[in-house]
């Protein structure tokens, strides 16, 4: 397997998906978390950063959690000021 060199986007959003998988699986599933939760377990992620994860690559969020059994089931962003929530469930 070659390395393919990946962007800066890609990394950010491999770690919101690792920093998304850890919190549902301590927490149990299905696991609604908010950004301030998110930001408790990684700093790094703002909400603007997060926001332009999802909106931009959610192919590689998805993915990552894929790798660990699980599945976004759900999104919604409240907009500035309100926050971010993300359900987080087991794949079928």
């Amino acid at each position: 397997m070659a390395f393919t060199p990946k962007s800066a986007a890609q990394t950010k959003a491999r770690d919101l998906g690792l920093a998304l998988a850890r919190i549902a699986e301590g927490e149990g599933l299905p696991a609604v978390i908010a950004v301030d939760r998110l930001r408790q377990a990684s700093p790094r992620l703002t909400p603007l950063a997060v926001g332009q994860m999802v909106r931009k690559e959610r192919e590689t969020v998805a993915a990552t959690l894929a790798e660990r059994g699980l599945t976004l089931a759900d999104y919604s962003d409240h907009g500035p000021g309100r926050g971010m929530t993300f359900t987080i469930d087991a794949s079928e």
